[in-house]
């Protein structure tokens, strides 16, 4: 037979699913597995969403809607990047997608011509580069300054002609770590003297530690060429609902809804309404759950570093960056297979030496799991 495509070929499954996988088959097989490896909220959808959703539900929204968005979640969208995050915005400069990674997809495919670079920082969520490849661009990586986890002019080095876009994502998945305004600066700076486009990957903006969140577009005049992807799964617990959303200049919008169209053709018509609901209900729903990930956070780090193990700053997310002696696939390996906890090994996120620890997950659960680390080493 002929063979398939040599560019979904080159493509690496996900690491993060590819070990949750794992977790569940052992699981299955009656070993009490902890899994730390994916990142998903283990708290309920608050009711006030699912409660909006079953409405939509019972009163037919169950056809076809505008293929980017029913106008009541467009809207809701527009009004809170206008308000939250700084960033003039209107409906017609909204995409909404089957998750944040959906538009991540798109915006490649929209910005990205045959050979374009885009610069990612590293260490760096593991589909980035996936999205950019499909997309037909090259990924070139550049490593944030390994003591403050912030950037610093080393990332000038890295551009060139073939430059096309940048991506950053903060707060960080998988360090935690929260990008300063000098940070954010130095890429608006950067993006405007190369007439770069930026990709900002806000996902994690509510799940905030003592820091402050600054969204890209917001500096200087980067609206007019900043891509910001942000979504529904991390801040409100609805990873299985996946809506997600792009907010962007109206002709990259205009670009990424003809890749929607003839894909995904839209999100879910009645999820959309639970997403509408989540933005425009209350929000003490979100500050509780980061207020419970707040305790979390400072239970693990503690716990890892009595053990001796060095963390990056984990200030926003909910993810523990865990510097580990020797081969970090054999460290986890071990932890799974010897202690039975599933984490992601740093290799995944261009991180060798490193490994991820997720700790949405239960006190409870949570100190067994350390428990167990530290027995096995």
């Amino acid at each position: 037979m002929r063979p398939l495509s040599a560019k979904i070929a080159g493509v690496t499954e996900s690491a993060t699913i590819a070990i949750s996988n794992r977790a569940k088959k052992m699981q299955r097989e009656g070993i009490d597995v902890i899994s730390l490896s994916i990142g998903e909220p283990d708290f309920a959808t608050p009711q006030h969403i699912t409660d909006a959703c079953i409405d939509a539900l019972k009163r037919g929204e169950t056809h076809y809607a505008p293929s980017n968005g029913i106008p009541e979640l467009l809207g809701a969208i527009s009004e809170k990047i206008t308000r939250e995050n700084k960033v003039p915005c209107t409906p017609q400069q909204v995409i909404v997608a089957c998750g944040a990674k959906d538009a991540i997809y798109e915006a490649c495919e929209a910005v990205l011509n045959p050979g374009d670079e885009t610069l990612i920082l590293t260490p760096a969520w593991v589909s980035y580069e996936p999205c950019v490849r499909i997309a037909g661009g090259k990924a070139v990586f550049h490593a944030i300054n390994p003591k403050t986890f912030q950037l610093d002019d080393s990332l000038l080095e890295r551009v060139n002609a073939k430059t096309k876009m940048i991506i950053v994502n903060s707060p960080s998945n998988p360090t935690g770590a929260v990008f300063d305004r000098k940070s954010m600066k130095l890429v608006a700076d950067l993006c405007t003297d190369h007439d770069i486009y930026a990709m900002s990957d806000e996902i994690y903006e509510k799940m905030i530690y003592g820091r402050e969140h600054i969204s890209l577009a917001s500096v200087g005049d980067m609206a007019q060429r900043t891509i910001t992807i942000n979504g529904f799964s991390k801040a409100y617990a609805m990873t299985g609902w996946r809506l997600g959303y792009a907010v962007a200049p109206k002709e990259i919008i205009a670009e990424m809804s003809k890749v929607q169209q003839h894909t995904i053709s839209q999100a879910t018509t009645f999820a959309m309404w639970g997403g509408g609901a989540a933005l425009k209900g209350d929000q003490s729903c979100v500050e509780e759950m980061r207020q419970e990930f707040d305790k979390r956070r400072k239970y693990v780090i503690a716990e890892l570093n009595r053990m001796g193990y060095e963390t990056a700053p984990a200030d926003g997310a909910f993810y523990a960056f865990v510097k580990v002696a020797g081969d970090d696939m054999e460290v986890a390996s071990r932890w799974l297979e010897k202690g039975h906890v599933a984490a992601t090994p740093g290799s995944a996120f261009y991180a060798p030496g490193w490994i991820r620890l997720s700790y949405a997950a239960s006190m409870e659960k949570l100190r067994e799991a350390m428990g167990r680390i530290k027995r096995v080493g």
